[in-house]
């Protein structure tokens, strides 16, 4: 793999963009496309975000200043296009966020691309519950297995809130699986 300081150096410049680009996208793709998925939910969905992030991430890598690593301003781009979609598809729809996260959840049993069983869509449901932020931890640690110095730098925000986030999201999840 291409080390991300010269890949960043390579999309900066104006003759070598496309091809670094090409090689930008065919690194990240995969682990982005799963960490949209695990927030938007649906395939199709994640599809259209993921090239809105890309789109993003070309029109902006000129400002991109190598403060944080190249990875963790991707996930952020993905992470902010994400919430952005679901807030605008629960407005197209006119109905609450909370609606919308449980329209999602009831989808997936209907999704040819969702391949978990009924363990999964239990803890899908149970991640609707969460909130924003808890949801975003608890996906990025539990499935994406990030360090949370990682997480950090992705949502901009302390080490020590991000464990509180996690392990408030961890009781809520372990409640509501007991309830059902």
């Amino acid at each position: 793999m291409i080390a991300e300081e010269a890949l960043v150096k390579e999309l900066k410049q104006k003759e070598s963009r496309a091809k670094a680009f090409e090689v930008l996208v065919n690194t990240y793709k995969e682990r982005l496309y799963w960490h949209i998925r695990r927030i938007v939910l649906d395939h199709d969905d994640t599809d259209d975000v993921l090239q809105n992030t890309f789109i993003k991430v070309y029109k902006n890598i000129d400002g991109f200043k190598g403060e944080s690593k190249l990875y963790s301003w991707l996930y952020r781009i993905a992470t902010n296009e994400s919430l952005t979609f679901l807030k605008q598809k629960s407005k197209k729809a006119d109905i609450s966020d909370e609606e919308l996260k449980n329209r999602m959840v009831e989808n997936l049993q209907s999704d040819v691309y969702f391949e978990g069983d009924e363990i999964q869509l239990k803890l899908q449901k149970a991640l609707a519950t969460l909130p924003d932020k808890q949801k975003l931890v608890f996906t990025m640690k539990y499935f994406q297995e990030m360090k949370y110095e990682d997480i950090s730098e992705v949502l901009e925000t302390s080490v020590g809130a991000l464990k509180a986030s996690y392990h408030l999201a961890v009781k809520k999840i372990e409640s509501y699986l007991k309830e059902d």
